[in-house]
């Protein structure tokens, strides 16, 4: 009795050390959480991501649904392998203030709220950093708590990308993680589906097209551009010529 009574003892005893225990782990939790992120970043500065997150999504959501035929279009491409008019095209269409920012740009958010306000088709006024971050790590939510759950993960992880790479590397990665059409993603993929060739022989009008359709690619087809892609490709080739074309791409540090 007296040794049951030793050991019940020493169980309670235990306890609260192990309960203080287990609030020092949850606390340092989130330190370890960001110190995981940074390293992660840091990590594909310099090594090519060989999928994103969207992608693992994408092939999940398909084998969900029955479809075990499905894969995701996807070959990397150095950013010197891809025609220069390419990742003009991108900036033109998407961030025209990409050079100068540091991940967020607060007039074009504060005029994509402005033309929304006014009706029409809604626009976002996210960077190509805002945007990478969120295809590289993240996941897409229509949910409040999520969307706000995942605008705050977006932006840390812009400010990363931001501080730790250089502006071609945060194009390169981009140009091969965006989707230019349902399961079709990176520069080569598109190229090769919309168009049969490498995606160092893209013409800019070629390139313009699929800029065009990043708003909604799963609705929008390069090779088939509707009215509303025509347009919208013109008014980037020329913006392309009005930021100074290949020339823009070399000058970024």
């Amino acid at each position: 009795m007296q040794a049951q009574a030793s050991n019940d003892d020493a169980t309670q005893a235990a306890s609260p050390h192990r309960r203080r225990r287990w609030r020092r782990r949850l606390l340092w939790l989130p330190v370890w959480l960001l110190l995981l992120s940074v390293l992660q970043v840091l990590v594909l500065r310099f090594v090519d991501p060989p999928f994103s997150s969207f992608m693992a999504i994408r092939q999940v959501d398909a084998w969900v649904e029955g479809d075990w035929t499905f894969r995701i279009a996807h070959d990397w491409r150095d950013l010197d392998a891809i025609a220069p008019s390419l990742p003009v095209a991108l900036i033109a269409a998407e961030d025209q203030s990409f050079a100068e920012h540091k991940g967020f740009d607060l007039k074009a958010i504060e005029h994509a709220r402005a033309r929304n306000e006014r009706g029409g088709r809604v626009r976002g006024g996210s960077t190509i950093s805002q945007q990478l971050a969120k295809n590289l790590f993240l996941w897409q939510g229509r949910s409040m708590p999520s969307r706000w759950a995942r605008k705050g993960i977006e932006a840390w992880y812009t400010a990363l990308i931001e501080l730790l790479w250089p502006k071609r590397r945060i194009l390169e990665v981009y140009a091969n993680v965006a989707e230019f059409g349902d399961g079709i993603y990176g520069a080569q993929a598109a190229s090769r589906s919309f168009f049969g060739r490498d995606a160092s022989r893209l013409t800019p009008s070629q390139s313009a097209r699929l800029a065009a359709v990043l708003p909604n690619p799963k609705r929008y087809d390069a090779a088939r551009p509707g009215p509303y892609v025509q347009r919208r490709a013109q008014w980037i080739e020329r913006n392309m010529r009005q930021l100074g074309g290949a020339g823009y791409v070399e000058a970024l540090d």
